[in-house]
């Protein structure tokens, strides 16, 4: 049994992708629910989420905010906070995300769970409310890893597609890319101490660790939200969020409706300036990531209460991403996976 985060269209069910008066009711379930469904899976819902996939906290919906499933005075992390806390709940046996900036893999660690973010294109994402269409991503909660993947090779494309290989390496231990603890920025208390013990584990494991430089990534990452990326949420929602905004729609959240208007007045020429810099900072990850198997990082750099990212929405938010957003960088733009109402 299953569940869909509310901005994937399952038949017959409102897809809201959290904002009540963007509802529709799709006659026929996106590819990926009707993949799972022929599988003998079965749809138990739509989940809440952070409205228009907006966010890293689970708080920015109408429909209230999704607290964490160990500890309620805590978010429960987004914008998938309602499919990640079904499955720490037991509610249901595995639940559809989607990831754009970390939203498949921050909700997963704060609620403690499996959060599987397959590579843009395994998956099929049509059918899904797009946040940024090019970096839009269908991910997998489950509460074991072989249960992700299980679901994973329904969901891939052609239907039953096995996950590829491993690409052939040389022989001996594996090699783990591990940026300096004083090089991940300010962590919440007990954080670096995690981050190194997970890093002496790996070499009590027999890997070898080579340290890695994380500029060129934490940069990509600040451009995600920072940069003319952006614009590409007003090309999803923007159209309804301007109309809804005039009518005096009070179902729209403020932050995210803030984030997306804001997005229509960056000029196109910053976005191919933007391009340009994400090309060069992507070669230098590449050089980075050149002789080594696999990246350490830690999922996010704390785990805020309620209380906090209220205080500070934007920061909070900003803050969560430091480690996630630099892996949905991208200048490659599929077609739209559904049309712009």
């Amino acid at each position: 049994m299953f569940a869909a985060k509310g901005n994937i269209d399952v038949g017959g069910l409102p897809t809201t992708a959290g904002c009540p008066s963007y509802a529709c009711f799709p006659e026929a379930d996106a590819p990926v629910v009707a993949r799972l469904r022929a599988a003998g899976a079965l749809v138990l819902g739509t989940t809440n989420l952070d409205q228009f996939a907006t966010g890293l906290v689970g708080t920015r919906s109408p429909y209230g905010a999704v607290r964490n499933a160990h500890d309620p005075a805590r978010i429960s992390g987004g914008s998938s906070s309602g499919s990640a806390v079904a499955v720490a709940l037991g509610i249901v046996d595995f639940a559809l995300g989607t990831d754009t900036a970390g939203s498949g893999r921050v909700p997963a660690a704060f609620d403690g769970i499996v959060g599987l973010k397959p590579t843009r294109g395994l998956v099929p994402t049509e059918g899904v409310v797009p946040a940024c269409a090019s970096l839009d991503c269908v991910t997998v909660f489950a509460r074991t890893l072989p249960e992700a993947e299980q679901a994973l090779s329904f969901m891939a494309s052609p239907p039953g597609r096995a996950l590829p290989p491993l690409p052939q390496r040389t022989p001996g231990p594996w090699r783990i890319a591990v940026p300096p603890t004083d090089r991940l920025g300010e962590l919440d208390e007990g954080w670096a101490e995690a981050y190194e013990a997970a890093v002496q584990q790996l070499t009590a494991a027999g890997a070898e660790i080579r340290t890695l430089d994380l500029t060129a990534f934490s940069e990509a990452a600040a451009m995600l939200y920072g940069g003319a990326f952006v614009a590409e949420r007003h090309t999803a929602v923007g159209s309804f969020v301007d109309k809804a905004l005039s009518a005096g729609d009070d179902t729209l959240d403020p932050t995210v409706a803030g984030i997306i208007t804001r997005a229509r007045d960056i000029p196109a020429h910053r976005l191919f300036a933007d391009q340009d810099r994400l090309a060069a900072l992507r070669a230098q990850a590449e050089a980075e990531l050149a002789d080594r198997d696999a990246l350490l990082l830690p999922t996010t750099p704390g785990h805020p209460t309620l209380t906090e990212v209220a205080a500070d929405p934007l920061g909070a938010n900003a803050r969560l991403g430091r480690f996630t957003n630099s892996t949905n960088s991208s200048i490659r733009r599929p077609s739209p996976s559904r049309p712009v109402r």
